[in-house]
């Protein structure tokens, strides 16, 4: 398989192909108590300006400077993360839980998804889930699995829950205030769509797990279990028992964390803070380990180089929207296809809008700009079908969630990918099966909505 960076890129030059071949065209937006919507029926042709050669590789570094926050988030997560792992805590933290479950890697696993899954699905920012990323490569690595399971314990346990979105303020919350719709209406089948999402996720990483628990040939990591990244073991306590200051370097962690999700829902801190609250974090750390301050830098440094690929390869993804906003085609993408929906049947129009926001979302793969685009338009189409608001809604969450787990344009996967030391492609032949899965349980949920008549409207 070609290297990640070179599909990335073509996926870059097949955007800038075409700006010469769909026409240009723009919607006109408008802000409604700080909502920024899309107008129904503004949709109008605008002068064209297809991307030229210079385009193409001038959309590179662009996206680099777009995606910095995310791509220095990387950096300073990577180079924490190594300094934290050099001090034992993780490691001695992990064979001491280890320890009260008597290895059962399954129970980690399912215990670990569970509670990632729940508290993604109360809306905690989705960016958050970034810096647990390295949790579960100890976690993978202490039972001698591998990264992906490592990964897919956190990152598919938590957008299990995000994807349902029982109480999530953000995606869901925007999508029904477009709609009208009671703040949180619904509940129910999304609680019990939650449930079938994280029972066939925990089922699948278990039997991955097993497999490569077995034999670790069969591993999609090959021989490199863990990929490039470092092993840090000068460490001169490996006691399987936590030690008093590694408990500390722990509960710090975790206080950090916590004061960074209080700020995300109180204070609308992002991705800079989270950065923030890390090199706090890192400063604490060595005081509380004792780490000088020349270690401190050499150890970062260490850390940062080991994801330098996985960093960069967000700056690249994200050249595709650059490519795509500067040739002003999004707009028409979304006229185009939502238009012939009006004259469907209520089932086919539904699931036609269901893959329609599936494929929409490796184009714009931030959830609440899915929704401001996206949900203005589909609401005056659900309802001339005879669907329900609410199950529009539900159409927009499921198609704005299964496909980030594989899309290339999404800075948080790409970011978790880095962070967990896994190649794009590699993930992609571990994932793939789950998200067919994962959509075939969205479109029968669809279909139970329309039956029941999912409302409260």
């Amino acid at each position: 398989m070609p290297d990640a960076f070179i599909i990335i890129f073509s996926i870059v030059t097949l955007a800038a192909i075409a700006t010469h071949f769909i026409p240009t065209g723009s919607y006109e937006r408008e802000t409604v108590e700080e909502i920024i919507k899309v107008v129904p029926g503004s949709y109008e042709k605008i002068e064209s300006n297809p991307a030229n050669l210079l385009d193409l590789f001038s959309a590179n570094p662009k996206g680099m400077i777009e995606s910095a926050n995310i791509i220095f988030l990387i950096f300073i997560i990577g180079g924490i993360v190594y300094i934290i792992e050099s001090t034992g805590a993780i490691t001695s933290g992990i064979h001491t839980l280890i320890d009260k479950t008597k290895g059962r890697y399954m129970l980690l696993i399912a215990t670990v998804s569970g509670i990632f899954g729940i508290l993604a699905s109360m809306g905690i920012a989705a960016n958050a889930v970034i810096a647990f990323i390295p949790i579960g490569i100890a976690l993978a690595r202490s039972l001698k699995l591998d990264a992906i399971v490592g990964v897919a314990t956190v990152y598919l346990g938590y957008y299990s829950g995000m994807i349902a979105g029982i109480f999530d303020p953000t995606i869901l919350g925007l999508a029904q205030t477009i709609a009208e719709l009671p703040l949180f209406s619904g509940m129910l089948l999304r609680v019990f769509l939650f449930l079938a999402l994280i029972t066939i996720t925990i089922i699948y990483t278990n039997f991955y797990a097993k497999k490569v628990k077995n034999n670790p040939e069969k591993s999609f990591m090959g021989s490199k279990l863990f990929g490039n990244l470092p092993n840090n073991t000068k460490v001169e306590d490996r006691n399987l028992f936590i030690t008093g200051r590694q408990k500390l370097i722990l509960l710090t962690f975790l206080l950090f964390i916590v004061t960074f999700i209080y700020g995300a829902f109180n204070h609308d801190w992002g991705i800079s803070e989270l950065s923030g609250i890390f090199l706090m974090m890192g400063v604490v750390i060595a005081f509380i380990a004792r780490i000088s301050p020349n270690e401190f830098i050499s150890q970062f440094i260490a850390g940062a180089k080991s994801i330098v690929y996985g960093a960069l390869v967000v700056g690249l993804a994200r050249a595709v929207i650059v490519i795509l906003n500067e040739g002003a085609i999004l707009d028409t993408i979304v006229y185009y296809a939502l238009g012939p929906l009006e004259s469907t049947s209520i089932y086919v129009g539904a699931q036609l809008l269901y893959v329609f926001n599936l494929l929409f979302n490796i184009l714009v793969t931030s959830g609440t700009g899915q929704a401001a685009i996206i949900m203005p338009l589909m609401v005056p189409i659900v309802d001339l079908l005879g669907i329900t608001r609410q199950t529009g809604a539900l159409i927009l969450m499921l198609g704005d969630g299964f496909t980030n787990i594989i899309t290339p344009t999404s800075g948080v996967l790409m970011a978790v990918l880095a962070i967990g030391g896994i190649n794009w492609v590699k993930w992609v032949r571990f994932v793939f099966p789950l998200l067919l899965m994962w959509m075939i349980v969205g479109a029968i949920a669809i279909t139970i909505a329309i039956f029941i008549g999912y409302g409260p409207f």
